[in-house]
This record gives C-alpha cells, sequence and structure tokens, in this order.
C-alpha cells in the first residue's frame, strides 16, 4: 500500500517505523529538512520537504494516488485542514491526530465533512489504557476484544504461586476457571505454549476470558481484591486530565501534583471532583507531603521521559500498591522494565497498533478483515481479532483438525452472546469473531493462520 506521512514528530516516526516494517511504501511530508535527512538515512522511505497542507506539496508527495494519507502535525486545525485535501485530491482513506478534549468530543459529527476515515487522540487512547490497567490492579496490561466482552491480562506470576508446576492443560479443572493463557515470557524468552507447557514462579502470562472469570481467576489465584481506593498522578497533561475523568467518574479520589499554575487554576475547573496541588512532582519532600507512600496508585505523565521514570522508582520504593509510567523512547522503556517498573505505557505504540489494525483491514480483501490488534510482550507477540467469512476455507472444522502454523493459537471465539474458551472439538462459523495469538508478523487475514 502507499501510505503518506505528514508531520515526522515523534508519533510520526514510530508510525514510519512500524509500517516499514509492514512492507508498505512510506512517503513522509514534513516542514524540516533535517528531519527528511534523518527519516532518509534511518528508514526505507521516500521524503519531501514542504507544507502538509500545501496543494503542490501533496501532489508532489503522490497524494492523489495514496491508499491513506495520516496527518500528525503538532496543529490539530492543520490536520485536519491536511486531510480535507487529501480527500479532494483523491487519496482513498484519511486519518488526523486530533488532540484537543473539544475538537475530539464532536468530530464524530464531522468525519463525512471534513473525509476523515479516522481520528486519533494519543492523549485519550493512553489515558484508556492506564485506566484499564488501574482497573485491575493485579494487572500489568489489560487489553480489550469483542466490545469490552473478552479481555486479554497481562500477569506476573508470584514466588508460590498456585500455578507453579501446572500444567496448561490442568488450570480448568485445578482453578476452576474458565480461561486460557495464550503466550508466556520467561527469561526474556517467549512461548506460544501447548497444553503440556507448565507454568514456573516468575512467568509473565498473557491469558484470556470474560471479565468476570478474569477477576475470579485472580482471586482464586490469590491476587489483592480490593479496589483502588486513591490514586497520584504526576504532571498535569491532557492525559492526567482523561485519566482523571475517568477515575472520578468512578468514585477514585485523584490528586494531580502540576508545576505550571495556570495549567492547576484549568485542571481545577476541568476536574472538581479531584485536588489539584501546585507543585514540583519531582520534589521528594513535596510527594511525601502529599501522601505518596500512603496512596494506592501512583502514575507519571509529566513531558519528560526521565522524571517519569524517576519519581516511579521513588515511588515503588515506598511501596506504592500500582505504579504506572508514561515513557516515549523505546530504549528508555526497555531500561525501565529491567529496572522492575512493570507497567509502562508508550502513546506512540498505542496509536501504531491502531493504525496497523485499520491498515491490515484495508489490505485485505479475502473477507476475514482484523477487527482489532494488540502487540504483547515487547511487541514480541500479537493478538489479533478476525472476524470469520464464509470464505474461511475451514469454516465448520473442528479446532484439533486445523493444521496451524508454528507459534499460532486459536485463544477465544465470540459466537453472539456468547464467548467460548476453545477446546479440540469447537469449531469457527461464519459472523464469528476470533482471537488469534502469534509470535509470527503480518498476519492480515484469518486464513493467513493456516499451514499451507
Amino acid at each position: 500500500m502507499r501510505i503518506v506521512l505528514v508531520g515526522d514528530g515523534k508519533v510520526g516516526r514510530n508510525l514510519v517505523k512500524n509500517l516499514t516494517e509492514e512492507d508498505h511504501d512510506i512517503v513522509v511530508i514534513d516542514n524540516d529538512p533535517e528531519v527528511i535527512d534523518e527519516a532518509l538515512n534511518t528508514l526505507d522511505i521516500v521524503g519531501v520537504c514542504g507544507n502538509g497542507t500545501s496543494y503542490k506539496i501533496q501532489l508532489e508527495a503522490g497524494v492523489d494516488k495514496a491508499d491513506l494519507v495520516i496527518a500528525t502535525m503538532d496543529s490539530d486545525e492543520l490536520n485536519m485542514l491536511c486531510c480535507l485535501i487529501a480527500r479532494k485530491l483523491g487519496a482513498k482513506h484519511t486519518i488526523a491526530r486530533v488532540r484537543n478534549p473539544e475538537y475530539s468530543e464532536q468530530l464524530h459529527f464531522m468525519h463525512e465533512e471534513l473525509g476523515l476515515s479516522m481520528h486519533l487522540n494519543p492523549e485519550y487512547s493512553t489515558a484508556d489504557e492506564l485506566f484499564r490497567i488501574l482497573r485491575l490492579p493485579a494487572a500489568l496490561k489489560v487489553e480489550t476484544f469483542s466490545a469490552g466482552r473478552v479481555e486479554m491480562v497481562e500477569l506476573r506470576l508470584k514466588e508460590q504461586s498456585v500455578l507453579n508446576g501446572v500444567q496448561l492443560k490442568d488450570i480448568q479443572e485445578h482453578l476452576g476457571v474458565k480461561v486460557l493463557i495464550c503466550a508466556v515470557e520467561r527469561d526474556e524468552e517467549v512461548f506460544i505454549p501447548g497444553g503440556n507447557f507448565t507454568l514456573a514462579d516468575g512467568d509473565k502470562i498473557n491469558f484470556v476470558g470474560t471479565p468476570a472469570n478474569i477477576l475470579r481467576f485472580l482471586q482464586t489465584m490469590g491476587y489483592d481484591k480490593k479496589p483502588l481506593r486513591d490514586a497520584t498522578i504526576i504532571g498535569g497533561s491532557h492525559i492526567a486530565y482523561y485519566l482523571g475523568r475517568m477515575l472520578s467518574g468512578i468514585g477514585i479520589q485523584v490528586k494531580i501534583i502540576e508545576h505550571d499554575h495556570d495549567r492547576c487554576l484549568e485542571l481545577s475547573e476541568l476536574l472538581p471532583k479531584a485536588m489539584i496541588i501546585h507543585g514540583d512532582g519531582t520534589d521528594q519532600d513535596l510527594l511525601l507531603e502529599e501522601g505518596l507512600d500512603k496512596t494506592d496508585a501512583v502514575i507519571t505523565l509529566t513531558g519528560m521521559d526521565e522524571q517519569n521514570i524517576l519519581v516511579s522508582m521513588y515511588a515503588t520504593s515506598l511501596n506504592v500498591k500500582k505504579v504506572l509510567t508514561k515513557v516515549n523512547r523505546a530504549a528508555l522503556a526497555s531500561l525501565v522494565m529491567d529496572k522492575g517498573l512493570d507497567v509502562v505505557v508508550s502513546p506512540q505504540e498505542i496509536i501504531a497498533n491502531r493504525i496497523l489494525t485499520y491498515v491490515r483491514g484495508m489490505q485485505n480483501s479475502l473477507g476475514s478483515n482484523v477487527e482489532t490488534l494488540h502487540r504483547m510482550v515487547s511487541g514480541k507477540v500479537e493478538a489479533l481479532e478476525f472476524r470469520v467469512r464464509s470464505t474461511f476455507s475451514q469454516t465448520g472444522k473442528m479446532l484439533r483438525n486445523l493444521t496451524l502454523k508454528e507459534n499460532t493459537l486459536i485463544a477465544c471465539i465470540t459466537r453472539g452472546n456468547e464467548i467460548i474458551i476453545p477446546f479440540g472439538d469447537d469449531t469457527l462459523q461464519a459472523g464469528d469473531l476470533v482471537i488469534v495469538v502469534t509470535s509470527n508478523q503480518h498476519y492480515d487475514d484469518l486464513n493467513d493462520i493456516l499451514k499451507n
């Protein structure tokens, strides 16, 4: 596919990297010649230097022949204008990054007029991911499928876990809960496990099930059953606003520490139920004065990765129950996890996953489109949700008789209102939603899971 990306900032650069890995033809437009030169030197792309809202520049970049145009400039207005011009020129699909909360809330009324296929709000999407994790405090990561009816949770097994030494085929009998463990990370090695795989203390597991069964699974394993009562957010960004609104909405007491006085006043009006503290969120004396050691959760959301990491490490040293860290740079994210900060989120990765889902759905022509895509285990594993169409070659055949590619697992089937944790006698039927977990890359059709 031919994809034109306008604006090569942090979000744009991450998208280009991910899309080039998917073997698409990428053209990047940016005003800054140094940015274009750097992108040309590090990635297999075509670069055009100029104003992304210029009719002439868009024609030079081949927007009129583009399958997709993605606008990720700093200005919401310019992104929307860029997409409008691109559609007028003949681009088949357009995606705009829109960060302003006021625009985001009304854009669904404006999609047709602006010619937008999708709009992205990295800050809202990041807040939503943080919110899902905070609602399930034992989890390191929570992803949703089938409109929220199915969840996939990442969890590290505690020492002396009840699952230590248990084979996967015996888990349902052992715990009496219907979940399926679909990926395991052990000592940096990743497994898509079969039924004979044996779990061990310290394993990082990903498992799928209904929200109710996941909660029962965690409780049976002895994880803390108490919901969060309060949360302290360091930094008063857009993400902090969205997250504060979500947490306050379910009765969690929210405290936001922000160094900019004017932003504090603004947040006080936007979040009347939250406590807004004007101060330096990296000042240990201030943090202790504000009860950091007694709070249930700390979320570090400043604009500086290093500050987020340091404050999160300090909160961990105080034995805060749940610590979540926003990190933009992939290299730093790996460092953070090596230092014991397990819950790390990246707005760029979240947006990349959403766009990859959209792109794979666009390029598929066989009828079993990717509905949802999540990358797990530091990007080493993908969980994809497909809609089963009548064109799927193995409809109605028992799963035990399917010949799947190596490191590929069918993890869950949604059929109408029924959620099925599959066994060998189950089948895939037209209309089902099916979750596939794999360490292979670039599946864009359900038929891709089958051996030739």
